[in-house]
């Protein structure tokens, strides 16, 4: 995972993405990277409906989702030790280890959320961390908060609102809609924080080793913490181990494999957009896979929230230059990931 800059806004990413549009990664050639990038948010989108057919408490989810990614992501990692020659520095493990803690919380509220408000709904919460990320990197690294931003957030608060069913009148689908709402809400600052941490470490180490560092901390930190909401059951029967497996191989490795596939492959609006399909896939998948029926006022609120992210995370346009002056000053458009 690389980040350089913190940019204007993020969509919730997998965690070794990284737009330039530029490099191709080996063994990519011949794929459409547009396929890879609907394939990997689809796998992302399904995050959520596994961990809600798991049926176990928040630290048992959290536990096994990453001891059982951390096996392919060792392998992973090791492969690219291999092909890099060196392992990462000490400095570098500690800075990611310390965002895979954030991380791990982002799990525990996350999954807790998804209990109380909903599968598709929890997804949509979660992406308050469009906004939280641009405030971290002003309030730590001065960075500008763009105009469009602050006029972004009244508008994405009351989409927030009508999502979590906070507004309306009417009953809100999911066992405690306010307190679900606040979870998610805080799962997405959680997240920013880590997007945030691992941002800064800049190239130091390559993705896979990174994912695995972070997984592994998330584990520890994010079991402890959902401890929170009920123990860890070491024997959670073998149906919930089959959806357990399903959660962290496809709804966490297979969908970073991809994306990371397939963002250095596109301009970064288009892997921007179609990385929304998340979301909006998320909120799909909940009514036809567990039967969730959000009501008509919440569908409007994750609209909204949907639109004020793919506005936010619109990359600005290169500013038009004189012929006469030489040298453009590269705008770099991250876009980074759960």
């Amino acid at each position: 995972m690389v980040i350089r800059s913190a940019s204007p806004a993020r969509v919730r990413t997998p965690a070794s993405a990284k737009t330039t549009g530029t490099h191709r990664p080996p063994g990519a050639a011949g794929l459409d990277p547009r396929l890879l990038a609907v394939a990997g948010a689809a796998s992302l989108s399904l995050t959520a409906i596994f961990t809600k057919l798991t049926d176990a408490s928040t630290a048992t989810i959290v536990f096994y989702r990453c001891l059982i990614a951390v096996v392919p992501l060792a392998f992973l990692a090791y492969a690219e030790v291999k092909r890099r020659g060196a392992l990462p520095s000490r400095r570098t493990v500690a800075i990611q280890a310390l965002g895979g803690a954030f991380l791990g919380i982002d799990f525990a509220l996350f999954t807790q959320a998804i209990m109380l408000v909903g599968a598709g709904v929890s997804t949509i919460l979660n992406n308050v961390q469009v906004l939280v990320v641009p405030l971290l990197a002003w309030a730590f690294f001065r960075d500008r908060i763009p105009l469009k931003f602050v006029a972004a957030v009244p508008v994405m608060f009351a989409g927030i609102a009508m999502a979590g069913g906070l507004v309306g009148g009417a009953p809100a689908p999911g066992a405690d809609p306010l307190l679900g709402t606040l979870l998610g809400l805080a799962s997405g600052v959680a997240y920013a924080g880590y997007i945030i941490i691992i941002g800064r470490t800049g190239s130091r180490s390559g993705p896979n080793c990174q994912v695995l560092i972070s997984t592994a901390m998330a584990g520890i930190v994010g079991s402890v913490a959902g401890t929170a909401f009920g123990g860890i059951d070491f024997t959670p029967g073998w149906d919930a181990i089959g959806w357990l497996a399903a959660l962290a191989l496809v709804g966490q490795v297979l969908g970073w494999v991809l994306i990371g596939s397939a963002l250095p492959r596109l301009k970064s609006q288009v892997g921007a957009s179609m990385l929304l399909l998340q979301p909006v896939l998320a909120i799909v998948f909940a009514m036809l896979m567990i039967g969730e029926r959000p009501t008509p006022l919440q569908l409007l609120g994750c609209v909204i929230v949907i639109g004020v992210v793919a506005a936010v995370s619109r990359a600005p346009k290169p500013k038009a230059r004189s012929r006469r002056k030489t040298g453009i000053d590269p705008i770099e458009v991250i876009e980074q990931v759960e």
